[in-house]
């Protein structure tokens, strides 16, 4: 039996089907990692690539690498001799994560680094055209007015998780730093003049925010 709707059914039978890698990725994430459900997925995936694709970067970020498969679309996006740099904060990722990355067939358009992004970027006189946000969610305001200064003139940055199940039109409990973080963040990019926002009820939200 599908986990997914009808109509989602419907969409991954008539879109481009993800790679065997992808698929075996995918598999692995579910039966090794705890919280699976990071993973970006075929339908995910397959925009993140074609998204790629339209805005051509030549230099690309990603916030939150967890099992590598949305940084596998994104390079496989990439126009030849593009580089996407990829920070995941958790180290025990590592080991998972590495072999996936280093053993795939677009290793050479991949640099993948073990710690703090906003601690590293400074450091690395990049000058970013596409940012992929997809870490704590607490910290998306930070991820966010981190990368700015670094984002070309006609970049995009996109946030994953922007409507969060739906909690984000709910009353949330103040333990649930989470959600406030996604709302407190939605809210932040509503009032920013320096870009150009939408929000796609794809999957669990994604923000295309586009840099004037």
């Amino acid at each position: 039996m599908s986990e997914h709707s009808p109509i989602e059914d419907y969409i991954l039978q008539h879109i481009d089907e993800e790679s065997d890698y992808l698929q075996s990725l995918f598999r692995h994430t579910h039966l090794e990692l705890l919280r699976p459900r990071m993973a970006s997925g075929h339908l995910q995936g397959r925009l993140l690539k074609m998204l790629v694709q339209m805005i051509r970067p030549q230099t690309a970020l990603e916030i939150g690498t967890y099992s590598g498969y949305s940084a596998l679309c994104i390079a496989e996006g990439l126009p030849e001799g593009a580089l996407l740099h990829t920070f995941e904060i958790n180290d025990e990722q590592e080991e998972f994560t590495r072999p996936w990355l280093e053993n795939s067939p677009y290793a050479d358009k991949i640099r993948f680094y073990i710690g703090d992004v906003l601690s590293s970027l400074p450091k690395m006189n990049l000058s970013l055209d596409f940012v992929f946000i997809d870490a704590n969610k607490r910290h998306y305001i930070d991820y966010y007015e981190g990368v700015m200064p670094y984002l070309c003139s006609g970049g995009y940055i996109i946030a994953d998780n922007t409507l969060w199940d739906g909690h984000v039109i709910e009353k949330p409990v103040a333990s649930d730093l989470q959600t406030i973080g996604i709302m407190k963040f939605n809210d932040h990019i509503k009032a920013d003049s320096r870009v150009e926002k939408v929000i796609l009820p794809l999957r669990d939200g994604l923000s295309l925010i586009r840099k004037k």
